[in-house]
Order: structure tokens, then C-alpha cells, then sequence
């Protein structure tokens, strides 16, 4: 009888405790505290810490922008002097030109962030400046909707040629020259009735 005693009391002596015992003999450790109620165990909530609602640095960024548009151009587009109007296929573009450093604003948004940094897009706005060496001279504030980006590009930049006539009548020749002053009258061709497209047909079948 005393030999089973003996060895139960061994057994339980070399029972290691480690994963309930921390380094610390006087500190315990614990499994998370469930609180149970009608047979059911659930999660205490945890407490949630409120973050403050900060506005992202882009709207920041088009708030800024057009607060200096605003600033830039007391009572509006259409009471500034240099103004042209551009279009191009369902695109309008009004173009305000006044004296800078080359930033060029649309919707009040950079120029390279509208046009999603197309570089064939950009250079529309470019050429009409680059022509006369004002690159770096005037800056370019555009109201522009309609159509598609190519179409409100090449709209901003009949606008930007059409503005720098009223800068100089002198600028004519050399823009007039380019083909800048030229209105590209291409627009989409109407869908017929009985074709698919403005000219595709559906399939011919004899018999």
C-alpha cells in the first residue's frame, strides 16, 4: 500500500508548471477572462480608443488649390481680361491666362495630377507657351468639362493660344504658323440606322 502512495507522490512532483507560472514566482499568469452566463462562454469587449478624424493630405491639397485660385482671381473667370475659350470634339475648356511662373491649374488641380501624367497630354498645354518662349512667364488657370482628358487637352491648349492673342496681337503669325489657332472640327461620326457603327455592317449572307 505505502509503495502506490509513493509513487503517486513522485508523479506529482515532476509535473511542471512553466506555462501557468511566470519567471516571477509570486506573479501568475492566466488564460484571457471569459465571463460565462446561462451555459454560454463570451469575450469581455475590449475598450476601443477613438482616433481623431484627420482629411487626407489630397483634399487637403485641392482645398489649398482652390482657395489660391480664388485669390489669384477676384470675381471669377469671366471677369479677368486674358481669357480664351477652347474646344475640341464634346470638350470646353476656358482658359485664364495672368502673369507668373508657368503653374498651370485645372479644376483646381495640378495640371500633371488631372491629366494623370500623361506626357502627350501635357505637352499640349506646353506648346502653345513653348512657341513663344512664355514657358516660365504666365500661369494657366482652366475651368474645363466635357468629353474625355485628350479631348479637354487639346481644347486647354486651343484656349491657351486664343488668350495669347489678347496679350499682343504680334503673337498671331507665329502661333497661326504652328496651327494653334486652328479649331479641329473632327467629332465622332453618328451611329446609321440598320449598321452597327457609323460604317460596320453586320455580316452580308448571299443565300
Amino acid at each position: 500500500m505505502a509503495a502506490p502512495i509513493l509513487a503517486l507522490t513522485s508523479s506529482l512532483s515532476s509535473l511542471s508548471f512553466s506555462s501557468h507560472v511566470a519567471q516571477n514566482p509570486s506573479v501568475v499568469s492566466f488564460p484571457k477572462s471569459r465571463s460565462v452566463s446561462c451555459g454560454t462562454l463570451t469575450r469581455t469587449p475590449r475598450p476601443i480608443m477613438a482616433s481623431a478624424s484627420v482629411a487626407p493630405p489630397e483634399a487637403l491639397q485641392s482645398a489649398d488649390l482652390k482657395k489660391y485660385v480664388k485669390s489669384r482671381l477676384p470675381g471669377g473667370f469671366a471677369a479677368q481680361t486674358i481669357i480664351g475659350t477652347g474646344r475640341r470634339k464634346c470638350a470646353i475648356a476656358r482658359v485664364v491666362l495672368q502673369e507668373g511662373t508657368g503653374k498651370i491649374i485645372i479644376n483646381y488641380r495640378d495640371a500633371k495630377e488631372y491629366l494623370q501624367g500623361n506626357p502627350l497630354w501635357l505637352q499640349y498645354l506646353k506648346v502653345p507657351l513653348g512657341t513663344l518662349g512664355y514657358e516660365s512667364s504666365y500661369d494657366v488657370f482652366v475651368k474645363a468639362h466635357g468629353g474625355g482628358l485628350s479631348g479637354q487637352a487639346q481644347a486647354i491648349s486651343l484656349g491657351i493660344a486664343r488668350a495669347l492673342l489678347k496679350v499682343s496681337e504680334d503673337h498671331r503669325a507665329p502661333l497661326r504658323k504652328e496651327g494653334l489657332l486652328t479649331r479641329d472640327s473632327r467629332v465622332v461620326e453618328r451611329k446609321k440606322a440598320g449598321l452597327k457603327k457609323a460604317r460596320k455592317a453586320p455580316q452580308f449572307s448571299k443565300r
